[in-house]
């Protein structure tokens, strides 16, 4: 399959990405506490962006790449919103001030385009050289997808310990750390030496992550497409909206409780769809998933994630508002 990828439009994309980081880095100079107004707005303009950039795909390169693209694209949003549950838990475990928010979540989405960049270029490299790598993809996936599912099962703790994390304790075999944030400040001079602050601390746990999720993201939207322009495209407009969106969904991630579960499915079912690619590359009697039905099933998960965990949350609330009603009831009676 050929890409869509012009020199010409590689050279303009990679520009307007740099010219958006550009304007976020200059958004976030003075420190301050994100509206909902202000992150409404931004949030509203990188889902328009890449839903008008889609129109084009249609437009110019037919249903096909078209669809191809809006898949990628949904897949990897759904992706980048684990990505902004685990920085919210990190933020919070650091205890990141609000006005500093968002300047680490700048860096962190920095980090991943980067990192996802270079896992691109290598993935294409691979694919056009070995078949087989379709099947190690799918694979990683199916595996990424067995350990969500088994960590939401589990109903384990998510916090997370700062002083555990394999990160900060060799940070700080090497480096000293500061007792307080100094601004948006990576490192001070401290006592005569120059000493990591906790800023700087939180930023490279975030670029840390930013590398689990870099190896589970890139296969995953190889799985729907291999043109390595759109796996980039895709990549790039959801990470860009994540600042903005971080702070719209602050209070809701917490309450999508079966996010893991949607995420393990979503995984899974791209998992099976490299798998079964490379078995047509080898025996073109297998028939391939078509990209429609890969589509469907996507927002047929997202769907039943979103609506089970409202109903669930209702649910929570009533047998909560029962229990404490139940309770005044003894209270009174005793």
């Amino acid at each position: 399959m050929t890409t869509i990828g012009s020199p010409m439009l590689w050279t303009i994309t990679i520009t307007v990405v740099l010219a958006l980081l550009a304007l976020d880095f200059v958004l976030t100079r003075r420190p301050h506490a994100v509206s909902m107004k202000e992150a409404l707005g931004w949030s509203a303009f990188y889902l328009a962006l890449p839903l008008a950039f889609g129109g084009w795909v249609l437009a110019t390169h037919g249903s096909e790449r078209g669809l191809e693209y809006y898949t990628g694209y949904l897949v990897e949003k759904s992706l980048s919103v684990d990505n902004l549950f685990v920085f919210m838990l990190l933020l919070a475990a650091f205890a990141v001030p609000d006005e500093l928010k968002q300047r680490v979540l700048l860096y962190g989405i920095v980090g991943a385009l980067v990192l996802r960049g270079i896992f691109i270029a290598l993935g294409a490299a691979a694919l056009s050289a070995f078949d087989a790598v379709f099947l190690v993809f799918g694979l990683i996936l199916v595996g990424t997808a067995v350990k969500i599912l088994r960590d939401a099962l589990s109903g384990a703790d998510h916090a997370v310990d700062v002083d555990g994390l394999t990160t900060v304790r060799w940070i700080r075999r090497f480096l000293p750390v500061t007792e307080e944030y100094a601004g948006p400040r990576i490192t001070i001079r401290e006592a005569g030496r120059r000493a990591l602050t906790p800023f700087g601390v939180v930023v490279i746990a975030v670029f840390a992550t930013d590398v689990v999720f870099a190896v589970d993201s890139v296969p995953a939207v190889y799985g729907i497409t291999s043109d390595p322009y759109l796996v980039f495209v895709t990549n790039a407009f959801a990470l860009l909206g994540l600042r903005a969106l971080y702070f719209v969904l602050e209070g809701a991630l917490g309450s999508l409780r079966y996010l893991g579960h949607g995420l393990a499915a979503i995984l899974a079912f791209i998992g099976a769809k490299l798998v079964v690619h490379w078995a047509h590359l080898r025996w073109e009697s297998v028939p391939e998933i078509p990209t429609l039905l890969s589509l469907g099933v996507v927002v047929g998960i997202l769907v039943v994630t979103v609506l089970a965990s409202i109903v669930a949350n209702r649910r929570g609330a009533g047998s909560a508002d029962r229990l404490d009603e139940s309770s005044a009831v003894e209270l009174e009676n005793r």
